[in-house]
């Protein structure tokens, strides 16, 4: 059953609006984008940047304060117990001001680099992972972040310094039939004189349950005087017309402030809304732009706490006369947590540092950070359990009441596995990034592969791409991973030789250029419903770029002097892994089972396999698969809860 309220749009048209919503413009270099074009740009990555030493001391003077307040006042288990985090845990952090970390000191907020905020969610989501989601809804895709771009002065003057000390924000987009695709978004907000009328149901409002003020994204009729389109708009959550008829509940996260939230003639001033009407989407891509990083910063600091526990557990774990660390198909689980989550603090403070000089392009890098840290942090969680055994599977509850430590290794499993959904599915971050990776192409032979251009425009369209190609394809023969000494700097003396995994990236990026130029030529417009082959080419580029921003990092610890050898050593380990993925990854571009899969759905939703389904009892309870989102006034107590 479908909402009433959904739109109903082609795909062609849903294509276009989430096209028009795209930053069209490319103005600031991208390592990424040129890693995906086959030109592996080291230079823009390395020297690996570094932070301004005023922003470290503040950053660290906070993480100070922050550590012992997560120490001291944060009770994790009780969080998880009660399913709600405490008022008086996020009034504590209201007054060290982590509400605004990431807000200007002259609006009252702490002025922390995108570095030292990662490292502070990771801090808090280790204590708790409901309150890291908290504090990121609010700053990386809450009120904040869309006014610091988009925002006029006087919104800036009347919304951050709540947001900085008191107010919690939140973030409305998706609807009960509305998610990755927002050409049907069904919520309006129609222009009545100098305010707008907002009407619809939104679903999944992380904090929606106790903020005070949201953004939401409402669609705006085209009229006279009005461009219309998706908007975003500032709204009081105390607003008459404002309902949360629901606290939703997830199997993991648990304190999370997650609800359904009902606009019934909710009036908003025209002087909150954010942007021009119809700009709504592109301010929502923008602030993903660096918002993705709060996800994998978290990850990361998951990694860290995996690490430990593996660690620990490992050596005081016996069998067989000798530790459990000590044979080999449990050491093998260990190593990969320890590589992988030095890989990925590797991308996460690469990709934030650049994010704060603002001297490249990190939209893809983000969407890469995002990815790879919510898939593998997600497999560092479950390598954790196995490596407890039956005590990963028990929690933390039940290991203590019989004595036992009280290590919560299932509830990280189940807080991480969202990351794979939030801000972007993986299967929709795969198609974002796949269109990003190959923009150039189609910048230059769109109209080539498109079906409904013309005939004239297809022959200006073949000019210009030969034209493209003809200087672009000679230079993805040969390259510096193949010269045996490339990248000599990475080999030190004393320490493990990265260079030739370097030059194992150099090549493997002119594979992946070639291999997408072969497959857009062999396709040309299918190429967009080639899902499963845009999904491996972004992965291989996801590795790519780990690899790269582990060497990096490794080079910049053994330069300060910091534990260099072992970073060293990790980055090998981690590079090694990461080219046995990449090789695999690249075997399964062409010799794979993507044509009988789609045989196999066909028959699954035609009901040829119905038979198959028998035999079992459905636990599912009656219902609508969507529920009715159909605008009108609440018929529930209005379940609001701002923390005071």
């Amino acid at each position: 059953m479908t909402a009433p309220s959904a739109r109903s749009v082609s795909e062609r048209e849903a294509r276009q609006v989430a096209e028009a919503a795209r930053e069209q413009d490319w103005r600031k270099p991208s390592f990424a984008k040129e890693l995906f074009l086959g030109r592996f740009r080291l230079d823009l990555i390395h020297p690996h940047p570094m932070p301004d030493p005023e922003a470290v001391d503040r950053g660290e003077e906070f993480l100070t304060k922050l550590h012992a307040f997560c120490e001291t006042e944060i009770d994790g288990a009780r969080i998880e117990r009660e399913a709600k985090i405490p008022d008086e845990t996020i009034n504590g952090l209201k007054e060290l001001g982590a509400l605004g970390m990431k807000i200007d000191t002259k609006y009252g907020g702490l002025g922390l680099t995108q570095v030292y905020y990662n490292k502070a969610l990771a801090l808090v989501g280790s204590a708790n992972p409901a309150l890291g989601a908290l504090l990121s809804a609010h700053q990386s895709i809450g009120v904040p972040q869309p006014l610091k771009t988009f925002g006029t002065q006087e919104q800036k003057d009347a919304f951050l310094p709540r947001c900085a000390r008191t107010d919690i924000s939140a973030f409305l987009l998706t609807e009960p039939d509305v998610g990755s695709d927002p050409a049907r978004l069904a919520t309006t907000a129609v222009p009545d004189g100098d305010t707008y009328v907002l009407d619809g149901v939104k679903l999944w409002t992380t904090n929606g349950v106790v903020a005070d003020l949201l953004v939401v994204m409402a669609r705006v009729p085209k009229s006279e005087g009005h461009k219309g389109g998706i908007t975003a708009f500032v709204v009081e959550a105390a607003a008459e017309g404002v309902t949360v008829e629901r606290r939703n509940a997830f199997m993991g996260l648990r304190g999370i402030e997650n609800g359904v939230t009902r606009f019934h003639r909710v009036r908003v001033p025209a002087a909150h809304r954010i942007g021009p009407e119809g700009a709504g989407l592109k301010i929502a891509l923008t602030t993903l732009n660096t918002g993705r990083l709060s996800l994998p910063a978290m990850c990361v600091g998951a990694g860290k706490w995996a690490l430990k526990i593996a660690r620990e557990w490992s050596v005081a774990r016996e069998q067989w006369g000798k530790p459990i660390a000590k044979h080999e198909a449990v050491g093998a689980k260990i190593s990969f947590i320890a590589a992988t989550t030095f890989a990925l603090e590797a991308v996460v403070d690469l990709s934030s540092q650049m994010a704060d000089e603002d001297r490249n392009d990190i939209r893809i890098e983000a969407a890469l950070a995002k990815l790879y840290g919510s898939e593998m942090g997600c497999l560092i969680a479950d390598e954790l359990i196995q490596i407890r055994g039956g005590r990963g599977f028990e929690t933390a509850a039940s290991l203590a009441a019989r004595g036992e430590r009280a290590v919560p290794a299932e509830q990280l499993l189940r807080d991480l596995r969202i990351n794979r959904i939030f801000e972007g599915s993986t299967e929709i971050m795969h198609l974002l990034i796949a269109r990003e990776a190959v923009d150039a192409h189609l910048s230059v032979a769109g109209d080539l592969i498109d079906p409904d251009t013309s005939l004239g425009d297809k022959g200006r369209a073949a000019a210009k791409a030969g034209a493209f190609y003809a200087r672009w394809l000679p230079k993805l023969v040969a390259g510096p991973g193949q010269l045996p000494n490339s990248y000599a700097e990475f080999a030190p003396s004393g320490h493990r030789d990265l260079s030739g995994h370097l030059r194992y990236t150099e090549r493997a990026a002119r594979k992946l250029a070639r291999s997408t130029f072969y497959a857009m030529s062999r396709w040309q417009g299918r190429m967009e419903t080639k899902q499963g082959f845009l999904g491996r080419i972004v992965d291989i580029g996801a590795e790519l770029f780990a690899m790269s921003a582990a060497c990096v990092r490794a080079e910049l610890l053994r330069t300060q002097g910091d534990h260099g050898a072992e970073a060293y050593q990790l980055a090998d380990a981690f590079c090694e892994q990461s080219r046995v993925r990449v090789d695999e990854l690249f075997g399964r571009l062409w010799t794979n089972t993507d044509d009988t899969d789609r045989k196999v759905v066909s028959g699954v939703m035609s009901g040829t396999y119905a038979w198959l389904e028998s035999g079992v009892i459905d636990p599912s309870g009656d219902g609508p698969w969507i529920a009715d989102a159909t605008p009108g006034p609440t018929r529930t107590d209005n379940l609001h809860r701002p923390i005071r």
